[in-house]
């Protein structure tokens, strides 16, 4: 029977060694899985109810991206206004707003499957291009203006943008063309274009001539498709850098971002 019990305890040591030598993998695989934050659910909860609690969180957990939303997205004044807080919850009264964070909050009770897929993609981004830093990603609802809001280290995503084309309200406001992008399955090859725009920006904007703009945001949409392994985006720049990319195999993603040489794609 000793020699039982003797067994049993090499085994249970054995068992907690092991479970000791795997932590490190977990936190490491942890460390690298991206989640989108939810700040969508304060929003909603404030602007349907008028939960003040909701609020206090808004802008003690998340002061950037009420600031953002306040200031830049929706323009209601500064927030350190002190009827801010009256207008924001005001300007969502509106029905047609009402039902929007209502679809919005249904349709996205779960975020698995996009914090998957932005995992998966950052994960391949950043082994091909070592300067790339993950950003903070997050959810809210915007009003039906931007889709994607892009700061210095975060990256919002307005869900009231990604509702599917057959949305009833997206018909009154958008082409069916710009509809088949307002589909779940757009949210990350939208959030890795915009981020991937804002990290590597063409100098002299403004004075650029329009075919540079456009072969620049296909070296973008490039890269987006390869990483995705699916061709959501598919423009004849896109087909430019394509052609050029198969006779270049040894240009890396961050060499075809920084090159400014426009004239090897005509």
């Amino acid at each position: 029977m000793n020699k039982i019990y003797y067994i049993l305890f090499l085994i249970m040591i054995l068992c907690v060694a092991c479970e000791f030598k795997l932590k490190p993998n977990e936190e490491d695989e942890l460390s690298k899985r991206v989640e989108v934050q939810r700040y969508d659910r304060l929003e909603g909860r404030y602007l349907t109810t008028g939960d003040f609690s909701a609020l206090q969180q808004m802008n003690t957990v998340y002061p950037m991206e009420t600031r953002t939303l306040v200031e830049d997205v929706l323009q209601l004044g500064e927030v350190n206004d002190p009827e801010i807080n009256s207008k924001f919850l005001n300007f969502y009264q509106d029905t047609t707003l009402q039902a929007l964070i209502t679809e919005a909050e249904t349709q996205y009770i779960s975020m698995d499957d996009i914090n998957k897929d932005l995992s998966e993609a950052f994960g391949k981004l950043e082994s091909r291009m070592s300067k790339l830093s993950v950003p903070v990603i997050y959810a809210q609802i915007g009003a039906l203006n931007q889709s994607i809001i892009v700061g210095e280290k975060s990256v919002g995503i307005s869900l009231d943008k990604y509702l599917g084309e057959d949305y009833p309200l997206y018909k009154k406001y958008y082409s069916e063309s710009q509809r088949k992008t307002m589909e779940r399955d757009y949210i990350v090859p939208d959030c890795l274009s915009f981020y991937l725009l804002s990290q590597f920006p063409m100098s002299n904007y403004d004075s650029r001539p329009q075919l540079e703009k456009d072969i620049h945001m296909g070296k973008v949409m490039w890269i987006v498709n390869k990483t995705l392994e699916k061709c959501f985006f598919k423009t004849p720049y896109v087909r430019m850098v394509d052609r050029y990319m198969k006779k270049h195999h040894d240009k890396t993603y961050t060499q075809l971002l920084e090159s400014e040489d426009y004239s090897v794609f005509k």
